[in-house]
C-alpha cells in the first residue's frame, strides 16, 4: 500500500499525550481510529465547525479528545458501555483538563437515548461502536440532529473484508457482512446523501437530503 504509506508520511507528528494514548491502545488492544482516519475526521470537523457533537463508542476517549482538538470550542457527549474503557476515558479526559467540554455517559447506546436527548440537538453524530448495530444507532440518534447535521460512521470498510471477506475468519466475515448490509442500506436510503471514503478503515459521510431533492 505505497499510497497509504505516502499519505501517512505526510501526517504531522502528534503531541506526546496523543502518542501516549495511541501506545496504550496498541498495548491493550483497544480499537481506535487509524492515523489517516482520525486526520480526515479532524479536518472534516474543522470545515463543519460543529458546536455540539454526539459520539457512539468512547473507548478510551481518544477520538473525543482529537475531535475537541480540532474544534476547541465545541461540546461533546460520548457513550461507552464497557466499564474499564469508560474509566480510562474519564482519566484521559481529566488529564487533558477537558471535563467541562466532554461528557461521558456509561451505558449501552441502545438504552441511554433519554439521557442523551437533553444534551441535544447535535450538529454531528459520530458512530464508532458495535458494528452490527450501526443501523439501530442511526435510527435512534439521527432524530437528535440539527437540520444541517452530519452523520459520520467509521470502520465501514472493516479491514478490507467488506469488499472481500475470503481471507477473513468466520467471526470477521460475519461482522463484515453486517457492515456491508449497513452500507447498502445507507447509500440507498432515499432520505440521505452518503459517500464512503476509502481512508483509514473506511469512513461514511452522510447528510440529510433537502425535502425538495
Amino acid at each position: 500500500m505505497k499510497q497509504e504509506d505516502y499519505l501517512q508520511s505526510l501526517l504531522s507528528e502528534p503531541s506526546k499525550p496523543v502518542k501516549d494514548m495511541e501506545s496504550y491502545a496498541k498495548e491493550h488492544s483497544v480499537p481506535i481510529m487509524e492515523p489517516l482516519g482520525i486526520d480526515f475526521l479532524m479536518q472534516l470537523l474543522r470545515i463543519q465547525r460543529p458546536d455540539n457533537i454526539l459520539e457512539i463508542g468512547t473507548a478510551i476517549g481518544y477520538s473525543a479528545l482529537r475531535m475537541l482538538e480540532a474544534c476547541p470550542g465545541c461540546t461533546i457527549t460520548t457513550i461507552e458501555r464497557d466499564e474499564e474503557r469508560y474509566k480510562d476515558a474519564l482519566g484521559n479526559i481529566k488529564e487533558w483538563k477537558a471535563e467541562a467540554q466532554i461528557t461521558v455517559l456509561h451505558g449501552d447506546a441502545l438504552e441511554v437515548v433519554d439521557k442523551v436527548k437533553s444534551r441535544g440537538p447535535f450538529d454531528v453524530l459520530f458512530i464508532d461502536a458495535a458494528k452490527g448495530k450501526y443501523e439501530q444507532f442511526f435510527h435512534l440518534y439521527t432524530p437528535l440532529l440539527t437540520e444541517d447535521g452530519v452523520i459520520i460512521s467509521d470502520n465501514v470498510l472493516f479491514k478490507g473484508y467488506v469488499a472481500d471477506d475470503q481471507a477473513a475468519t468466520p467471526r470477521m466475515a460475519k461482522i463484515a457482512g453486517k457492515i456491508r448490509d449497513f452500507n447498502e442500506w445507507l447509500v440507498r436510503n432515499p432520505h440521505y446523501h452518503t459517500t464512503i471514503i476509502p481512508i483509514g478503515d473506511g469512513v461514511a459521510i452522510t447528510k440529510k437530503r433537502p425535502q425538495q431533492d
